[in-house]
């Protein structure tokens, strides 16, 4: 098949760029409770029935009244009811007031809210709560403590847009608004399998020269985090028939193949000629570190095609690869708008005097004093580093940072 021509490492901005761009949103979707949406992707705009609040309503205990009718503080007035929420108190007669509790809805006739600690009772009420006299230590603004109608979403609007990541605050919307079924696009279904005849399960014995596969559940935790369907694949053994054959079986009914391993230059890397020879390859190889031999292209299936992802071996460029590139293909195969990455700028509290040509992605962490830390090893198989840190760092190539300096830190919740 296809491979690409040999010319520069793109940077890291370049290869998302390429990934984006060929990312297409899977086009099945299914309705679903609320209760069963977190974590999905909204397939079409939500629109409110009704308003919310469907009506005026109080924000506090105390006493409901017209604004006009206290002209100065210590005004005393009679209550005239008792309006308690989930019920619907009669039209405020001039000169009185009510008894109201917190989402009460306010009566005709009156505009504002004493909360109780403003107000003091002077008699006692009778049996049904009513007919005391309270004296109001403030006078109130009209509209105070006041909940207006619809001021959270008005009837008719579009509440939750398509493309959403349903989080627990927007299926407590799409609730408010009435809503009980929400229609998100289907899962996406990634295969992923490793190369490496040096990797052993965990659980079972460890052979001379091997190694435990840290990175199957390091990925598949990612993608099940994301809301992925994952498949497993496995260890696949060092060959070339065993990798190709593995990649037409992983193209079938998945939209995305992710594999770790087997992707650089030796004699028993051969994630390239297998994917070359099945498919095509778009691109090899981006100027980061952690990370370089990163691998894009795609596996026919029919007359449909499968994306490919192959990402290195060792563990933290797996990882850090995985965030940067993989995250964001998989949003966009799941219908969610792409955006760049928070960089926030924070102080370095280390020295990193030693820059590669390449842009390096250094794991760290905030300390108490609100400066960054610099893992002392940042080797790529030392995955205890981004397990210590809470982000990385984006260095551009060939820059050095002494302490003090500012850095770019990208926190990891932003990610999986």
């Amino acid at each position: 098949m296809s491979e690409p021509k040999k010319q520069a490492m793109k940077t890291a901005a370049d290869a998302l760029e390429l990934l984006l761009a060929r990312a297409q949103t899977v086009k099945e979707s299914e309705l679903v409770t609320v209760q069963e949406a977190l974590g999905r992707v909204l397939a079409v705009d939500q629109i409110s029935q009704v308003s919310v609040p469907p009506a005026d309503n109080t924000q506090m205990d105390g006493y409901v009244m017209r604004a006009a009718d206290i002209t100065e503080a210590g005004a005393v007035l009679t209550v005239s009811q008792r309006i308690p929420a989930g019920s619907v108190g009669a039209t405020l007669m001039p000169g009185t007031i009510a008894r109201i509790f917190t989402g009460a809805n306010i009566p005709a006739g009156a505009d504002a809210v004493v909360m109780q600690e403003d107000c003091e009772v002077i008699t006692q009420p009778n049996s049904e709560g009513v007919d005391y006299t309270v004296r109001v230590k403030q006078v109130p603004q009209s509209g105070q403590w006041i909940r207006s109608c619809g001021e959270d979403i008005q009837a008719g609007q579009v509440v939750l847009q398509r493309g959403t990541l349903l989080r627990p605050q927007e299926l407590g919307v799409a609730a408010s608004a009435g809503i009980t079924h929400l229609e998100v696009f289907r899962r996406v279904k990634v295969a992923v399998f490793f190369t490496g005849d040096e990797l052993t399960l965990p659980g079972q014995p460890l052979k001379p020269g091997g190694i435990y596969n840290s990175n199957r559940d390091t990925l598949l935790a990612c993608l099940k985090s994301l809301g992925c369907e994952a498949t497993d694949f496995g260890i696949v053994p060092d060959t070339l028939e065993s990798t190709r054959q593995t990649l037409r079986q992983a193209a079938i009914g998945h939209d995305l193949i992710v594999t770790s391993g087997g992707v650089s230059v030796g004699e028993e890397d051969h994630i390239k000629p297998a994917v070359t020879a099945e498919g095509s390859l778009d691109m090899w190889q981006i100027a980061i570190k952690p990370g370089k031999p990163l691998a894009f292209g795609q596996i026919p299936k029919g007359t449909e095609q499968t994306w490919f992802m192959g990402l290195p071996g060792n563990p933290v460029s797996s990882f850090v690869t995985f965030l940067l590139f993989v995250q964001p293909f998989i949003a966009a195969l799941q219908g969610r708008p792409t955006r760049p990455l928070q960089k926030y700028p924070l102080l370095a509290n280390f020295d990193w005097l030693k820059p590669d040509r390449r842009n390096e992605f250094l794991r760290v962490r905030i300390n108490d004093a609100g400066t960054v830390d610099l893992f002392s090893n940042q080797s790529s198989g030392v995955l205890t580093s981004a397990a210590w840190g809470d982000g990385l760092i984006d260095v551009p190539a060939g820059t050095k940072i002494t302490k003090g300096d500012t850095v770019h830190f990208i926190p990891f919740t932003q990610f999986c």
